[in-house]
């Protein structure tokens, strides 16, 4: 792309050399660059991208956006006082716009995102569409997946993502959307069509400090659908939290509800539900209608009506968006049933806020012929203040294993004692490594019990220190359980 076309949106100053004609290729790491790439200087938590120009001159690149003078020969320099900023609306030119080509769902929340964006995902290739996702499991991209970084990645990354799904033929394109993403800058240039709520509880507050800033870093998502009323937008919001009536104050595109408890446009009634999925009727403006899902659990149904209502509002028939629903599997990691030949049931659960704690129990309440035992395990170097509510919620479980995700630098006594303050009953063990802290609910367990290993869900790894060491909750269970009741 000619350098001046890509650089008009951009205040800048040239600081020294000649900008070159044309720009092959945008990265903000050095060791991708190439000759012609523009290489985009980003101050990180760890690493300052500043101090990696000359590398990225080494490997090629013809010019240096930055923060502040770089004495370096070869490359023109471009100063710029924010090159986050600069580099989401870069990469939205470099890609030319992809978003606006193709029909963007944006799923926001604190708990429910990845289900919903799976749900989504799964239910549009049920309906014959092609069809990407992005979030916290990977980008899929036609059910083929790629890994991802992040819940939502960033801006350079969203943008080239986007246009792989455009050239690949989505028609849409599924993702998820954290408030760190949103804050960050992440999403610029992104242009969505649907917005959807989940919901709000306790998390982040390491990152945003109060709820009140969480929230409205939520809010962001909806005020970002833009001013422009010919455009075929709209949001989705869950009735059920009362976040939702602020959120609609942030669009003006048109309001499409969902919910459980609250009236809603779309509602949930006479929910039932046992070990092989669930089933509800649903109100809604086409009249009533019974719904059947492989799904578990009341926090499901939330889940699931969040995509009827999305999709109905995209202007699909309501059959065939419940015939889809009916047809999909439960997204990795969710409550996911482990296949095991044992007479125990074993879940799999990504829940790490006491909200999503209470509703994983909440969901195999009355199913168990014994016990349950739940796993529960929090991030080192993160929100301490959840700790002591995610082990309150825990406890109504007969047997709880406290244990660690991720714990990165802080000590596993340190983070067993914040979650053992919130601890009701004496029905417990502090195990800090995970992989015992697994073995040790498996060993636990008598017939007829349910387990569930909450965390973790379809994540593979363990971060200890800075390093990635490979763990997998569900193939040590299976181990573990083999062993025991073999």
């Amino acid at each position: 792309m000619n350098s001046r076309e890509l650089l008009g949106n951009i205040p800048y100053k040239l600081i020294s050399g000649e900008l070159p004609e044309k720009i092959e290729h945008i990265t903000m790491d050095s060791r991708d660059a190439v000759p012609g790439s523009l290489f985009v200087c980003i101050e990180g938590y760890t690493v300052d991208g500043h101090d990696y120009a000359d590398q990225a001159t080494k490997c090629g690149a013809t010019l240096i956006l930055s923060e502040k003078p770089i004495a370096i020969d070869g490359p023109a320099v471009l100063i710029v006082d924010d090159t986050v900023r600069a580099l989401g609306q870069l990469a939205a030119k470099f890609y030319d716009y992809p978003s606006k080509a193709i029909e963007m769902i944006g799923v926001t929340g604190t708990n429910g995102k990845t289900s919903v964006a799976g749900m989504l995902h799964a239910m549009l290739m049920k309906l014959g569409e092609k069809s990407a996702l992005t979030g916290t499991i990977g980008f899929d991209l036609n059910g083929e997946m790629h890994p991802s970084a992040n819940t939502t990645s960033d801006a350079l990354t969203t943008q080239k993502m986007i246009a792989q799904a455009k050239d690949a033929g989505c028609s849409h394109m599924t993702m998820e959307v954290s408030s760190h993403g949103l804050v960050l800058g992440r999403l610029a240039g992104v242009e969505f069509n649907t917005a959807i709520f989940t919901n709000l509880t306790h998390d982040h507050l390491d990152f945003h400090g109060t709820m009140e800033e969480y929230g409205h870093a939520k809010g962001l998502l909806f005020s970002q659908l833009g001013q422009d009323l010919s455009e075929k937008k709209r949001a989705v919001l869950n009735a059920d939290d009362p976040w939702s009536d602020q959120f609609a104050k942030m669009t003006s595109h048109p309001i499409y509800t969902y919910g459980i408890e609250k009236d809603a446009r779309f509602k949930a009634d006479d929910i039932s539900m046992d070990q092989s999925g669930t089933t509800f009727l649903l109100n809604c403006p086409e009249g009533e209608y019974e719904v059947s899902m492989k799904l578990l659990g009341r926090f499901n149904v939330s889940n699931a009506l969040a995509a009827i209502t999305a999709l109905y509002a995209e202007g699909y028939a309501l059959a065939d968006i419940l015939s889809a629903l009916a047809a999909i599997d439960p997204v990795e990691g969710r409550m996911q049933k482990v296949e095991i030949d044992a007479p125990v049931t074993v879940f799999i659960d990504y829940a790490h806020t006491p909200d999503a704690i209470e509703k994983a129990l909440a969901a195999v309440s009355g199913f168990e012929s014994n016990k349950t035992i739940f796993l529960v395990g929090t991030g080192g170097n993160r929100d301490k203040s959840k700790r002591p509510d995610m082990a309150k919620k825990a406890s109504a479980a007969g047997y709880v294993v406290l244990t660690t995700d991720d714990p990165r630098d802080e000590p596993y006594d340190s983070i067993l004692k914040d979650l053992e303050v919130g601890m009701t009953h004496s029905n417990y063990a502090c195990i800090g490594d995970r992989e015992e802290a697994v073995r040790h609910a498996i060993q636990q367990s008598e017939p007829g019990d349910i387990i569930i290993l909450a965390g973790k869900g379809h994540e593979d790894y363990q971060i200890i220190g800075s390093v990635k060491y490979p763990h997998s909750d569900k193939e040590i269970a299976l181990q573990e359980a083999l062993k025991k009741y073999s």
